[in-house]
């Protein structure tokens, strides 16, 4: 009698899904969901044109046009899954009751209760409603982070933003006065996010402001798009995703911290022009490879961290699968 191999490849949901691509679907399924599309974005046009202009014109939300390229990327790393779904059962009583719950509540909120950052959230639902609505629950399973990462998109309100930015420019402030104090020769005080500078015995005018585009919020929100989809690509456990994931907000901020420190020593050593201008956003564009660099690091620590432990139990299982394998080779 032959020997059975120790190890296996697990067989897909369907035998077929992997010969399937994107282009085998039929074409009545592009036609519904160009439909779909068309009819999303008639309802929801001012609020995507609203969205564009504002990736266009503020550099803090640039990033809004590569959120639904990763979308439709994650879309598309499932889709041996969302192939094999046979047969697709929509939801038909759950998803049209909530489509028409939030087509009900869009008019609401724009004349009652005026919550403008409802909008792209209510259209982002919508299209949630509409998978579940038109694929059932199955397809909403493996597509609901693709839907939800557009979230990603839609700019915080104004007063908001500027409540989360005040706080991070003043931690910047204290902690590059706590380095630039290293100097010899350099004494600097904090005041709010105003750092007043003596060096040699001469003040400089002006003050070190950190502006609201040092605060950091512009890194901060593209690092965390980009932290959900690199934890979501990589496959590790779930708790190390969640610590990538919440190691973002703390990266970010350190790299901010870098940025105004160097940004002071520029200032005070070095000449005043290369602190602001093209040279100040060349700056903060460096941060980004840091937050990499960071979060690289973090990642693999966390993934050589187990790896004698994993490596040990992985070559037990072997040992006692080939001893249960031989022994039933003898008996037979």
């Amino acid at each position: 009698m032959k020997q059975k191999s120790s190890k296996s490849i697990p067989a897909p949901a369907d035998g077929s899904a992997e010969q399937l691509g994107w282009l085998d679907l039929g074409i009545h399924v592009y036609i519904r969901t160009a439909i779909v599309g068309v009819l999303i974005w008639w309802i929801f046009r001012e609020e995507i044109n609203g969205l564009v202009k504002q990736w266009i014109s503020d550099p803090s939300w640039s990033h809004g046009f590569l959120i639904p390229l990763f979308s439709f990327y994650f879309l598309h790393q499932n889709k041996d899954k969302i192939l094999s779904i046979q047969p697709i059962r929509p939801s038909w009583i759950t998803g049209l009751t909530a489509m028409l719950f939030l087509l009900a509540l869009y008019p609401v909120n724009i004349v009652m209760l005026k919550f403008m950052y409802g909008k792209p959230l209510i259209m982002i639902a919508m299209i949630g409603a509409t998978v579940l609505f038109l694929g059932g629950w199955k397809l909403l399973q493996y597509t609901w982070l693709p839907v939800v990462y557009l979230f990603f998109a839609v700019p915080l309100p104004q007063r908001l933003y500027f409540q989360l930015t005040n706080p991070m420019r003043q931690l910047a402030a204290q902690a590059a006065t706590i380095i630039l104090n290293l100097v010899p020769q350099l004494n600097a005080e904090v005041r709010g996010s105003v750092i007043d500078v003596v060096y040699r015995g001469e003040t400089l005018e002006p003050a070190l402001d950190v502006a609201d585009a040092c605060s950091g919020m512009r890194l901060l929100m593209a690092f965390v798009a980009l932290g959900v989809a690199m934890a979501y690509l990589h496959w590790r456990p779930i708790w190390q995703r969640l610590v990538l994931l919440v190691s973002t907000v703390p990266i970010a901020i350190v790299c901010n911290i870098v940025r105004v420190t160097i940004t002071g020593f520029i200032y005070v050593l070095g000449d005043p022009k290369y602190a602001q201008g093209v040279y100040h956003d060349l700056l903060g564009m460096l941060m980004l490879p840091l937050a990499f660099i960071l979060y690289g690091g973090l990642a693999w620590l966390m993934s050589n961290l187990f790896v004698e432990e994993d490596q040990e139990q992985t070559e037990k299982e072997d040992i006692i699968v080939r001893k249960s394998v031989s022994g039933q080779s003898r008996e037979s």
